[in-house]
């Protein structure tokens, strides 16, 4: 198997800012996939402020398979596309790694093997969320159940399979080309808008059960909020982009920042309160419901957990809809490359 890995080359691509905490211990977990693959790593940074770039100077002294690439977009859509400009030819596959994420040790390696083994133009990977304080215990407990997920294949894992969309994490470069790269006018689901396009051009993404990554979440409400918001914006920008619809697991988070709405109006009729009370009671008994029977004893902030998140995606999907940004980016055509 380790013959087979070497036959391809990997480019593994770390968008980065302000990961002192992170960055080294990333890099030197994927030590053994730079062994085992062909494979070189490049680190683009966004303008980082703390310690970061002076980690990243003492690293490139001992690893000379390591690379640091300025990304003066900051955002991680264009990191990408910026690393696969200047460095994408010289290989046949791509890695996306977050720095603020765990990686088992062979990730790489499982991940090539799958695409070599499927011949899948993308591999895709299960992501499960975890938490150290307490509000971050509570979000990771409400991110990996239904109720802050809707379902989501990637987020509560599932068997090996052919998908639409994932966590993103292998991609073969010269279909990432082909469909023009991630689309920078997206600050947040630029993966699955680049999967609704790489679908249209015939490309095959395939979900992986051999591996997968753990996710740190926001750790305050403030954050998180934020965070969410940016979701909604971004699945909106998609919507308003290639016309596509919402699936059934975000028709009802959809219909939160309405209601809340709706809710003001309880000064002339009380019902106009109802549908907030019975989404209120639906989440908070969600949340019960996991402390009685699941034994969580962080059930209930579960639940608020969700609840801002359910109305964060819902506000931000809404505010880009009827009042945000209404420049509709199209595809690059096959062949043409991705910004530099």
């Amino acid at each position: 198997m380790a013959e087979n890995l070497k036959s391809v080359r990997c480019l593994i691509v770390i968008p980065c800012l302000n990961e002192e905490k992170h960055i080294e211990g990333v890099i030197a977990n994927l030590s053994r996939a730079l062994e085992d693959l062909d494979a070189e790593i490049v680190v683009a940074d966004g303008g980082s402020t703390d310690a970061t770039k002076d980690i990243m100077a003492r690293i490139l002294l001992d690893n000379s398979r390591v690379k640091l690439l300025d990304n003066p977009k900051r955002i991680q859509s264009a990191a990408v596309n910026l690393a696969v400009a200047r460095f994408g030819g010289d290989y046949d596959y791509m890695i996306r790694i977050d720095a603020h994420g765990t990686y088992p040790e062979d990730y790489c390696q499982a991940l090539v093997a799958e695409a070599l083994r499927t011949g899948a133009d993308s591999v895709v990977v299960g992501m499960q969320t975890v938490g150290f304080g307490m509000f971050q215990k509570a979000t990771a407990l409400a991110q990996n159940s239904k109720l802050g997920n809707g379902g989501s294949k990637h987020r509560t894992g599932a068997e090996s399979h052919w998908t639409d969309h994932g966590h993103h994490a292998l991609m073969r470069i010269s279909a990432f080309r082909a469909v023009g790269g991630y689309d920078e006018a997206f600050r947040h689901n630029e993966d699955a808008e680049f999967d609704y396009r790489l679908h249209l051009s015939g490309f095959r993404v395939w979900m992986t059960a051999d591996t997968s990554m753990i996710y740190y979440p926001r750790s305050s409400a403030g954050p998180l909020f934020r965070q969410y918001y940016g979701y909604g914006r971004g699945r909106a920008q998609n919507f308003l982009k290639h016309r596509s619809r919402p699936s059934l697991r975000q028709l009802i988070p959809l219909s939160v920042a309405p209601v809340a709405v709706l809710a003001l109006l309880a000064a002339i009729h009380w019902l106009a309160v109802v549908p907030l009370l019975i989404w209120m009671a639906a989440c908070l008994g969600y949340g019960a419901w996991m402390t009685v029977r699941q034994g969580e004893s962080l059930g209930l902030l579960a639940a608020i957990s969700a609840m801002i998140m359910h109305f964060a995606w819902s506000a931000g999907f809404w505010r880009e809809v009827l009042g945000g940004n209404r420049r509709r980016t199209l595809p690059l055509g096959p062949g043409q490359e991705v910004a530099s």
